[in-house]
Formats: structure tokens, C-alpha cells, sequence
């Protein structure tokens, strides 16, 4: 009497390995694991204290600060807000006078983001999806621009500006180096990403009649969202805190960022903390009003590409 075998059924032996069994598997139950969390949830409380401890800071009165410890708020509470009044709105010399500086900020840091983003897209687009001569060459041009110290090209390119222009000491200035210093990453990392979106989408498009541009409009860049908004946070928070190229490129009260003030602050009324931890708030509301409403499209960001299949 002859019995019947399914074929179907899963093979048993050494050779047969499940899904649970891979390495990838094995790292996503290590990094998902309660000790995993308990440890992720206590590096990130350590590194959370010091910035507690100054935000502390910033709400006690001036003779507690110099006195006491921040810990010491809890056993004797005391608030107020005086110290973000002076630094903000003060008219002294030796307030902050924070609000010109934090408006240029915005001056600056706005137009430059949107500057080297964007010519950052349209290089990266022309580089990884159009065909002409020296394409290959152009990109390692860029890529091994990123290896140049920013130093080295700050007074040369200040010359220029000068020699050149009558720009120089501006707001163009600063907006022409963030540019300039942005593009190479940019273009880098926003190539990358394009080189993996699927090239059935570009001949459907061309057997459609869609140009070039057409294209990078209407096609490439709602596929790119995610790696535009990681390019455009990382691009804010740097220029947003950075004080070498705004030293160099911009001069006077009037178009000066927030961060060249601050830098007076602590060199010249280093004493005063109340008003360099308020200042310190100040200086970080944009920042981080940016970061938590791009967060998710910055987390796609980072993650994509990551996963086949």
C-alpha cells in the first residue's frame, strides 16, 4: 500500500534555516529587547541633565544662580522670566539686545537653506539622471570638494566677494558662502538617493513627452521628500549656530546672527550667566521648532534605502 507524500511540506534538516534565524533578525530582537530600552532610556536621561540644568538656570534669579546650584531649584524654588526679558528686549549695553540678532538669524539662515538646497537638488538631479559628457568626472569633482578645509577658502573667497563685488560684509556675503561651503554634501548625499529610485519612473515619464524639468518637478522631487528634509535640517542647524562664517562674511550690529552675539556675551560678560543661559534658550527655539516638525520625514531620511525589497 503506497502512501502519498505533499510536496509542499517544509523541509526539515540543517540546511533549512527560517526568517528568525538570520542575522538581521537576531540584531532587531537585541535592539527591541527590555534591556535595549532600559539602557537607550538611561544614555538618553544623562544626556538630557545638562540641558535641563541650564534651562534651570535660565528661570532663577540672578543671586541664586551665582550662589547655588541649579540641583538646589528643587529644595527652594524661585522663578522668573527677567532674565529672558533683559537678554531679549533690553536696551542696555550690557544686556543682550538679543532680538536684532535673532532676526538676522532668520535672515540668514532661511534664504541660505533654501539656496543650497534647492541648487543642491537640481545638481544632484542633472548628475544621476541626465546623460552628457564629463557627468562622472563633475561628481568626483564634488565629492573630493568636501575633503577642503572650510578655512582655507573663507579669505580667498571674502577677496573675491570684495574685489569683485561690493557685496562683501553683507547679508549676500554669508548667503553666497553657505551656499558655496552646502552644495558638496548636499549634492553627495541627494545623488545617492536618486540613483536608487527606479528607472522605469523616468522612461514612463519620457514615453509621456515629460522634459528634464517636468520631470525633476513632478516625479523626482515628491520621491525625495524624505532625503530633502534631512538635507534641509542638517543645512538649518548648521548655518543656524555657526559663528566662523558669519565672523568672516558679515559685520556690524546690522546684519551680525545670533550666535556672534552671543560669543560677545561670554567673552565680555562671562559673569553675567543669568543672561548666557537664557541667551542659550533663545538661540535653540528655531532650531528645534524645525527638528520636531520634520522629524518623521527626517527619520525616513535616514532609513531609506536601508530596507530592499
Amino acid at each position: 500500500m503506497s502512501s502519498t507524500v505533499s510536496t509542499d511540506a517544509p523541509k526539515a534538516g540543517p540546511l533549512a534555516r527560517s526568517d528568525d534565524g538570520t542575522m538581521a533578525s537576531r540584531v532587531r530582537r537585541r535592539l527591541t529587547s527590555r534591556v535595549a530600552s532600559v539602557i537607550s532610556i538611561i544614555i538618553a536621561l544623562i544626556w538630557t541633565i545638562p540641558t535641563f540644568g541650564l534651562f534651570v538656570s535660565s528661570l532663577r534669579p540672578e543671586e541664586d544662580i551665582k550662589t547655588t546650584g541649579w540641583w538646589t531649584f528643587f529644595a527652594h524654588p524661585k522663578l522668573t522670566l527677567d532674565n529672558y526679558n533683559e537678554v531679549v528686549f533690553g536696551t542696555s549695553a550690557t544686556s543682550g539686545r538679543l532680538a536684532s540678532y535673532f532676526i538676522n538669524s532668520l535672515v540668514i539662515t532661511v534664504p541660505a537653506v533654501l539656496f543650497s538646497v534647492t541648487l543642491a537638488a537640481m545638481a544632484a538631479y542633472a548628475l544621476s539622471q541626465l546623460n552628457f559628457r564629463g557627468r562622472d568626472w563633475i561628481f568626483i569633482g564634488v565629492f573630493a570638494l568636501q575633503i577642503v578645509p572650510l578655512q582655507m577658502a573663507l579669505i580667498p573667497l571674502l577677496k573675491l566677494l570684495n574685489s569683485y563685488t561690493s557685496l562683501g560684509g553683507g547679508f549676500f556675503a554669508v548667503w553666497f558662502a553657505h551656499t558655496c561651503f552646502g552644495l558638496p554634501l548636499g549634492i553627495f548625499l541627494l545623488h545617492n538617493f536618486m540613483v536608487e529610485l527606479p528607472k522605469d519612473l523616468f522612461e514612463a515619464a519620457r514615453v509621456d513627452g515629460a522634459g528634464p524639468a517636468t520631470t525633476f518637478w513632478r516625479i523626482v522631487l515628491p520621491l525625495i521628500t524624505p532625503a530633502l528634509a534631512s538635507l534641509t535640517i542638517f543645512q538649518f542647524l548648521w548655518i543656524w549656530n555657526d559663528l566662523l562664517v558669519a565672523l568672516v562674511f558679515t559685520s556690524g550690529q546690522g546684519n551680525r546672527p545670533l550666535t556672534v552675539r552671543l560669543a560677545e556675551l561670554a567673552g565680555t560678560r562671562g559673569n553675567d550667566w543669568q543672561r548666557l543661559t537664557s541667551g542659550a534658550f533663545v538661540s535653540m527655539i528655531i532650531p528645534l521648532v524645525v527638528f520636531l516638525s520634520l522629524q518623521r520625514y527626517f527619520v525616513r531620511g535616514l532609513l531609506a534605502g536601508g530596507v530592499k525589497g
